[in-house]
C-alpha cells in the first residue's frame, strides 16, 4: 500500500492548498477572483465588504482566533496539561497547525475519514475518540503504524467484541505495531458510549490483554455527556474515571505493556475546568501520566451553546474566549415592518442548537447594533427575520449574525475567508467534510 504520510508530505500538501484554484465550489467568494490561486486572491488582501465578496459569506476573525489559540496554550499549560483538540469541530487542516504550533500535543478525531485527512497534512499524534471496528480503517492504520515509527495512535475500546473484532483485523492485515487503547468509561446509564461499570472496564482490559495487536495504554470518557451534568455530577464522574485509572495500574494492567506513560483523557468544550481540577490531584502512578484534554470548540468559540457553557463564565479570571464567527447575508425582501428575510439558511448557518443571532447591520459602510432584528427561522436559503419599530433594515443592506455550535459550522463552508477587524482578507481557511 502506497501511503502519502509524515511531515515532510504534510508541509507539501499544506502547501498545496494555497495553490488550489479559486472557482464555483467555494461560495461567497468574488466572482472576479475565478480562476486565480488561494494564494493569488490572499494576496490581493481584498475586503469582505468591498472587494466583490458575495452574500452569504462566512467569515473568521483573524484577531479572535489567534487570541483563542493563546488562551488555551495558556491555559493547558498553566494546570499541567497536553492537549488533543477535537479537530471534528473545523476538520481544517490549517487549523490543526496552528493549534501544534500553539502546543497541542496532537488532534482529537472521531471516524476514519477524519484520521486520513489530518494524516494527509502530516498530523503525527492522533486520538481517536471512538472505538475503531471498520477492518479497511485498521487495514490503512496498520499500514501506516508500520510504515512511520513516529506515529501516535490512541483510540478507545468499550467491549470485549470490539477488541476481539480489532485483533482479528489487525493480525489479519499482518500488524508488527500494536494499536494503542484507552478503555472509555461511559458517562453514565442512558449517555453515549462507552463501558457501564467498573466491572466490565476490566473484562474489556482482560480482553485487550489477550489480544495479540492491542495494547492498553490508559482510560478516558467524555464528561460532557453526565445526565443532567452539573459541577457536583461532573467532578463525580471524573473522580470515577481517575480511580479506574488508579485501580488498572494497582493490578498490574499497564506494566506488561512496555509503556512510557499512562493515558487518563477527557475534556468537550463544557467542563475543562472541572477536568483541570480533578486532573490535578491524580496520585503518582507507576508511569508519568499523560492529562490529556480534549476541547475542540474554543478555536472559533461561538455566540451561543459554548458561549453559555465555557468554563471560563465560572472561572473568570483564567479569561475568556472570543466569538470569531460572523456569517454576512444580505436582506432580499422586507414585505413588511415586523418581517424581513435575508438570503442565508440551513445551506449556511449553524442551527442544530440555536438559530443565528441577529447582531450588525451595514448599509453604505457604516456598521451598526442590529437594534429589534431577531432570527425566528431559518429555511434552506432564508433566514426568517422578526423586526419591531426599532428596527433600520432596508433591501439590500447586510445583516451580520453570530452563530452557535462551531461543529456544524466549519462543515457549510468549504474555503472559509480569514478577515482581520477592517474586513481585510489575509488568508482562506480549507475545510474537508
Amino acid at each position: 500500500m502506497a501511503l502519502d504520510i509524515g511531515p515532510a508530505h504534510g508541509r507539501e500538501a499544506l502547501a498545496k492548498l494555497a495553490e488550489e484554484q479559486v472557482d464555483h465550489r467555494f461560495k461567497g467568494l468574488p466572482p472576479d477572483a475565478h480562476g486565480l490561486t488561494v494564494a493569488e486572491l490572499a494576496d490581493q488582501r481584498r475586503n469582505l465588504f468591498t472587494g466583490g465578496f458575495t452574500t452569504p459569506v462566512l467569515a473568521l476573525s483573524a484577531e479572535r482566533l489567534e487570541h483563542n489559540l493563546r488562551l488555551m496554550e495558556t491555559y493547558s499549560a498553566r494546570h499541567g496539561l497536553a492537549f488533543a483538540p477535537h479537530g471534528k469541530t473545523s476538520m481544517a487542516p490549517q487549523l490543526f497547525h496552528r493549534q501544534i504550533e500553539h502546543g497541542a500535543w496532537g488532534i482529537t478525531l472521531a471516524v476514519p475519514h477524519q484520521v486520513r485527512v489530518a494524516r494527509a497534512f502530516g498530523v503525527q499524534r492522533v486520538f481517536l475518540a471512538n472505538e475503531l471496528v471498520d477492518a479497511a480503517a485498521l487495514r490503512r492504520l496498520s499500514a501506516e503504524l508500520d510504515a512511520d515509527p513516529d506515529f501516535r495512535f490512541v483510540c478507545y475500546v468499550d467491549s470485549v467484541r470490539g477488541a476481539g473484532l480489532m485483533d482479528a483485523a489487525l493480525t489479519q492485515a499482518g500488524a508488527t505495531r500494536p494499536v494503542d487503547v484507552v478503555v472509555e468509561l461511559a458517562a453514565g446509564e442512558g449517555a453515549r458510549t462507552g463501558v457501564r461499570t467498573e466491572e466490565e472496564c476490566a473484562a474489556v482490559a482482560d480482553a485487550v490483554a489477550g489480544a495479540r495487536s492491542l495494547r492498553l495504554v490508559g482510560v478516558a470518557g467524555y464528561e460532557g455527556e453526565v445526565p443532567d451534568a452539573d459541577p457536583e455530577k461532573v467532578h463525580a464522574w471524573l473522580r470515577r474515571l481517575v480511580a479506574l485509572a488508579v485501580d488498572f495500574d494497582k493490578a498490574g494492567r499497564f506494566a506488561a505493556a512496555g509503556l512510557d506513560e499512562i493515558v487518563v483523557s477527557a475534556g468537550g468544550s463544557a467542563w475543562f475546568d472541572a477536568v483541570a481540577d480533578v486532573f490535578a490531584g491524580i496520585p503518582a502512578l507507576s508511569l508519568p501520566v499523560l492529562k490529556l484534554l480534549r476541547s475542540g470548540a474554543y478555536v472559533s468559540h461561538d455566540d451561543g451553546h459554548y458561549r453559555e457553557l465555557t468554563p471560563f463564565n465560572r472561572v473568570p479570571e483564567e479569561g475568556a474566549l472570543e466569538p470569531a464567527f460572523r456569517l454576512w447575508s444580505q436582506v432580499v425582501s422586507r414585505p413588511s415592518p415586523e418581517q424581513a428575510f435575508t438570503n442565508a439558511g440551513k445551506r449556511d448557518a449553524a442551527y442544530d442548537l440555536h438559530l443565528p443571532f441577529a447582531q450588525v447591520v451595514r448599509r453604505d459602510g457604516v456598521e451598526r447594533p442590529a437594534t429589534g432584528i431577531e432570527v425566528t427561522g431559518l429555511s434552506d436559503q432564508h433566514a426568517w427575520l422578526r423586526t419591531t419599530g426599532e428596527a433600520d433594515l432596508e433591501v439590500g443592506d447586510w445583516l451580520g449574525t453570530g452563530l452557535s455550535h462551531p461543529c456544524t459550522s466549519f462543515d457549510k463552508w468549504q474555503l472559509i475567508p480569514l478577515a482581520e477587524a477592517d474586513g481585510t482578507v489575509v488568508d482562506y481557511i480549507r475545510t474537508f467534510f
